[in-house]
């Protein structure tokens, strides 16, 4: 019987399953197909993606530097200055990287710390008893039966444990597509358009890689039509078209009687921009120093440390989306307000409030 049984070999599996077999635990990790395959994910994320990475990854993952964004409102998608206000540090931000190459870096840590990382295995029928669980996965045709003291559901928004498990869904599921041109832009500024209805759509550019369009909204959207629109304001021909829903607003309980939940299974997003990789992976570290399989009252401790660690951030962060909502002359004068150099980190909205973001507001340099 292993320790644990993780369905879900993105970020937070593989992390999860990375720390629980260095703790010394019997983890065995399932991915239904090949691992970061197929794309559905941003690759636009905080430099502190690092810290949770091995040797040599920054030299193997990273496609560009990001030292700002600029946000344009109303008009068409047509990236031009107007209507558009910066905001930006002296520093670098945050980092573009191979998203795909992410998910595969990671799940080599796992595999390397001891875990049993298995691709191609569909997880078919899960059941919680008092003492263990069954999860049945389906590969190359055969069936295979697993038992476990726990499961970590870590499959994505549309998470087949959360259901097994009768745990609660997120609070909204988001529409999200993504597409790619061959643009050779080595720009250090993202662009993000607050037309979209609820959210936004951007424009990441990935150095030699090309760069990346996007853009989500709410079901009943006609999210295709709003994304052609945002193409054809930049005039340019995209490709590897890929889209995947975006859970937001984590439910009050993500845990079972044998059973967890982390990462996009468990809604823990950013609402403001719906990534969810790095809190996917904080969340990950708790549950891996909280949970002891054989102690199943423990569950209760991860809920309570990665609700302590991000809950306020994400409370925050649906402040900051509802903003994208507002009458468009709010949007220009809160904009205006606002713009030039700040001090924020992109993972923590709390950090409107610190000292680093006050000190640059007051700098002048705007």
């Amino acid at each position: 019987m292993y320790d644990f049984v993780v369905v879900g070999v993105g970020p937070a599996g593989a992390r999860f399953s990375r720390r629980a077999a260095e703790a010394g635990h019997d983890v065995l990790a399932l991915e239904q197909g090949e691992i970061g395959e197929p794309l559905a994910c941003s690759g636009h994320v905080s430099s502190d993606v690092w810290n949770y990475t091995g040797e040599g990854a920054r030299e193997d993952l990273l496609q560009n530097q990001v030292r700002g964004a600029r946000f344009h409102v109303g008009g068409p998608h047509d990236g031009s200055g107007r209507d558009s206000y910066p905001f930006y540090k002296d520093e670098v931000v945050s980092n573009v990287i191979d998203r795909v190459g992410l998910d595969r870096h990671l799940a080599e840590l796992a595999r390397e710390a001891g875990a049993d990382v298995r691709e191609g295995h569909t997880v078919t029928e899960l059941y919680e008893h008092h003492d263990r669980v069954e999860v049945v996965a389906k590969s190359g045709g055969e069936i295979h039966e697993f038992e476990a003291k726990m499961v970590a559901g870590c499959d994505g928004p549309r998470s087949r444990v959360r259901d097994a498990l009768s745990l609660p869904e997120p609070g909204e599921l988001l529409h999200g597509v993504l597409a790619f041109s061959e643009e050779d832009d080595p720009g250090d500024f993202v662009d993000v358009h607050l037309t979209a209805p609820r959210f936004f759509a951007w424009r990441i550019p990935r150095g030699e890689a090309g760069v990346e369009y996007g853009l989500a909204a709410p079901p009943g959207v006609h999210v295709g039509k709003q994304f052609e629109e945002l193409i054809d304001g930049y005039d340019v021909s995209v490709s590897h078209r890929c889209s995947g829903a975006i859970p937001i607003g984590p439910p009050d309980r993500v845990t079972g009687r044998r059973g967890f939940l982390i990462g996009d299974a468990a809604s823990q997003t950013k609402p403001f921009t719906g990534g969810g990789i790095l809190y996917g992976m904080t969340s990950a570290d708790h549950a891996a120093r909280e949970i002891d399989p054989d102690r199943p009252t423990t569950l209760a401790a991860y809920e309570h440390a990665w609700r302590e660690d991000l809950e306020r951030e994400i409370e925050l962060g649906h402040w900051l989306r509802r903003a994208y909502s507002l009458p468009e002359p709010i949007q220009h004068a809160g904009l205006a307000a606002a713009a030039g150099e700040i001090g924020v980190h992109m993972d923590r909205p709390t950090s409107l409030l610190s000292t680093d973001h006050l000190k640059a507001m007051l700098s002048g340099r705007r």
